[in-house]
C-alpha cells in the first residue's frame, strides 16, 4: 500500500515525531510506501508532495514544527476541492491518508472518510481541547514554555512593583492557562469557560500588593469579561470561520491601571508556545500515536483516531474527536481559585 501523510492547522511540537514513527514502522514492519503532502490539505488538493522514507525522516524527532509544512486550507470551501483530492490521490497511487491535526484538520478528515476516502486521524493541538483523548501532544511543551516565562516574569514584576498579565493560547478552552498558572504560582487565572469580573481581578491585584508581592495574572486569549465580549485582533476570519484573537491581555492591563492605580504590563506569548523542541513527554506521546496510527491502517480500521486513555493508546471514531470541545471542568477551576489573590 501507499500512504499519504499530512499535517494541518497550527504547527505543534511533536508533529515530526509522529511522521517519523508512522514511516519507520510502516516501512520496516509492513513494507509500505509513503508520500508526504505539503502544507496541510493544500497538498492533496494541489498535488504538492515530498518524499517520505526512513532517510528523509531521520533526525527529526527533536525538531519543532513539521517537515511537511502546514496551512489552514479547507477543501470543502473550494469549488470542486473534494473531487480534486480524489483525482490526485488516484493519480499518485495513494491508497489511504494519515491526517495529523486538530479540530479543523480532523473535521475535514471525518467528512472525507464519510465520502469513502480511507483515513486514519492523529490528534494534535497545543490547546488540549480535542474530544475523546486525555491529552494531545504539544500541550505539555506549551505549558512548560509558559511556566518558564511566568517564572521569569515574577522577578521583574516584583522589582518594578507592577502587575504583569501573561496572555497564553486558548481560544475556547483554558487548559494551557490553568496548568501554567497553577504551576507558575499565578495570582489569578482567567479562562474562556468562566467569564470573569474585572472588579474581582482588581481585588486580587490589590490583595497581592498588600502582601508585598507583585501579582501575575495568566489569561487565555479567549477569556471573556462577564459584562463584555471576546477581544479580537480584527474582523477577519480564517478558512474555517475562526476569528483572529489577540488583545485581552492589553485590555485587562489598561482596566487594572485605571481601577487600581497600579502599573500593569502585558506579555503575549503567542507563537512562542508553539515553537522549538518538544518535551520528552510530547516526543513519547507523539511517537506512540504514530506507531498506533499505522497499525490501525494496516488492520484496515479506517475512520478511526488514535487517542490517549490513561496510559494506553486506544482507537476512537474519527468523528468523535470533533463532536464537542474538551473544555476545563469547573471543578478543576475551583481547585485553583484557592490560590487567587
Amino acid at each position: 500500500m501507499r500512504f499519504g501523510v499530512l499535517t494541518g492547522g497550527g504547527d505543534c511540537p511533536g508533529l515530526n515525531a509522529v511522521i517519523r514513527a508512522v514511516v519507520r514502522k510502516g516501512v520496516k514492519e509492513y513494507g509500505y510506501e509513503f508520500i508526504g503532502f505539503r502544507d496541510g490539505w493544500k497538498g492533496p488538493l494541489e498535488g504538492l508532495t515530498m518524499p517520505l522514507d526512513i532517510a528523509t525522516t531521520r533526525g527529526i524527532l527533536p525538531r519543532g514544527g513539521t517537515i511537511l509544512g502546514s496551512s489552514r486550507t479547507n477543501p470543502f470551501k473550494i469549488d470542486g476541492g473534494v473531487e480534486k483530492i480524489r483525482e490526485n490521490l488516484k493519480k499518485m497511487g495513494v491508497d489511504a491518508l494519515i491526517a495529523i491535526g486538530g479540530e479543523d484538520t480532523l473535521g475535514v478528515a471525518t467528512k472525507l472518510d464519510q465520502l469513502g476516502v480511507k483515513v486514519i486521524g492523529v490528534p494534535k493541538t497545543i490547546d488540549n481541547d480535542l474530544n475523546n483523548t486525555d491529552y494531545t501532544f504539544g500541550f505539555d511543551t506549551a505549558v512548560n514554555i509558559a511556566v518558564e516565562a511566568i517564572d521569569r516574569l515574577h522577578t521583574t514584576a516584583e522589582s518594578h512593583h507592577r502587575a504583569l498579565i501573561v496572555e497564553v493560547m486558548g481560544r475556547h478552552a483554558g487548559w494551557i492557562a490553568l496548568h501554567s498558572g497553577l504551576a507558575g504560582g499565578a495570582s489569578c487565572i482567567l479562562i474562556p469557560e468562566v467569564p470573569f469580573h474585572v472588579d474581582k481581578v482588581c481585588e486580587y491585584v490589590k490583595s497581592r500588593f498588600t502582601q508585598s508581592y507583585a501579582p501575575i495574572i495568566v489569561v487565555a486569549e479567549g477569556a471573556i469579561p462577564a459584562d463584555g465580549d471576546m477581544v479580537t485582533k480584527d474582523g477577519t476570519l480564517d478558512a474555517f470561520g475562526h476569528a483572529k484573537l489577540s488583545g485581552i491581555g492589553e485590555w485587562l492591563a489598561k482596566e487594572i491601571e485605571k481601577r487600581t492605580g497600579n502599573e500593569a504590563r502585558t506579555s503575549v506569548l503567542g507563537h512562542i508556545q508553539r515553537g522549538g523542541t518538544p518535551t520528552a513527554f510530547d516526543r513519547v506521546l507523539a511517537t506512540r500515536f504514530g506507531l498506533h496510527a499505522i497499525t490501525a491502517a494496516h488492520e484496515g480500521d479506517w475512520g478511526k483516531m488514535v487517542a490517549l486513555s490513561g496510559t494506553a493508546i486506544t482507537r476512537v471514531p474519527l468523528a468523535s474527536a470533533t463532536e464537542k470541545l474538551k473544555t476545563v471542568d469547573p471543578s478543576l477551576y475551583r481547585e485553583a481559585e484557592i490560590f487567587f489573590g
